[in-house]
This record gives structure tokens, C-alpha cells and sequence, in this order.
């Protein structure tokens, strides 16, 4: 039996990690950016009001797991077809003297300056912050109520 290799655009959901690693797969790059996406730090995230950004070359980013903990570097290149990301400074140095540039994958990593010069990103946190600002005012103001009421009565 072979195995469908087009996209599916109508894929909803399956527990079967075959199916799903097959969707990430034949994933179009479009799709696959979703998938680059970066927790920031608590400074970032109190900034922005976002949880997590896609990661761009340029950002400076901090490796949380595996060999390579607790260095921080500038994003060198983003690989959407494999899914990691190259940072300056973490290379593995061969057996000959070479060094050798290591892919990180992006869950991995924690954004600790974001490259904001880019005025369609600026744009995106700016929207969504505005977003999160909104929402949580409306919270509170719907919260006040109630209790403004029962203090009258």
C-alpha cells in the first residue's frame, strides 16, 4: 500500500503518530512556518503580551536543551524544509580541526532579543498585543460590573 505524499488540506486531526508525522512532512513551507515558532523570554512576553514568535535570522536566542544548554547566539539561517535552525557559535568541532554548524529544533530554543526592523513583523506583535490589551480590559470591566451592582443593592 502506498503512502499518500500530496498535502491534505482538509486534515483535521489523527492520534496516529505515523499520520501525523506524514502531514509535517509533505507539509507546504507555508504551513511548515507555523511550525518555527519560539517561546520568548519573561521580558518579551510581558512586552508583547505573546507566548511565542516565529523565529527569524537575526533574533538572538538561547538554547534550553541538550548539549549546547544555556548558550546564546544569533540566528545564522532557518531550515523550513527540515525544521531547525542554525545559531552563530554553536558549531561541533571534528576529529580534523572543521567546524560544524548544529540544526536546533525550534522548541528547543528561547527568544531572548527579537529582530523587530522588519516593519510586516512589527506589525504582527503590535496587532496581536493590541489584541491582548483589548481583551483584558474587557475582562475587567465585565468583572467590575457585577460587583458594582451588589455594592448599590
Amino acid at each position: 500500500m502506498k503512502k499518500t505524499t500530496t498535502f491534505a488540506r482538509s486534515w483535521n486531526a489523527s492520534t496516529q503518530p505515523r499520520k501525523q508525522r506524514l502531514y509535517r512532512y509533505v507539509a507546504p513551507l507555508h504551513v511548515k512556518q507555523t511550525f518555527m515558532q519560539v517561546h520568548l523570554s519573561k521580558e518579551l512576553r510581558a512586552k508583547y503580551g505573546m507566548r511565542s514568535l516565529s523565529v527569524r535570522k537575526g533574533d538572538t536566542v538561547k538554547v534550553m536543551r541538550g548539549q549546547f544548554v544555556k548558550k546564546e547566539g544569533k540566528v545564522e539561517r532557518v531550515d523550513l524544509k527540515n525544521g531547525k535552525v542554525y545559531v552563530y557559535g554553536i558549531e561541533l568541532i571534528k576529529k580534523d580541526g572543521s567546524k560544524l554548524p548544529v540544526a536546533i529544533h525550534p522548541s528547543n530554543l528561547l527568544l531572548v532579543v527579537a529582530e523587530m526592523t522588519d516593519a510586516k513583523r512589527r506589525g504582527k506583535v503590535e496587532k496581536d498585543s493590541g489584541k491582548k490589551e483589548k481583551s483584558v480590559k474587557s475582562e475587567k470591566a465585565t468583572k467590575a460590573k457585577p460587583t458594582e451592582s451588589k455594592i448599590k443593592k
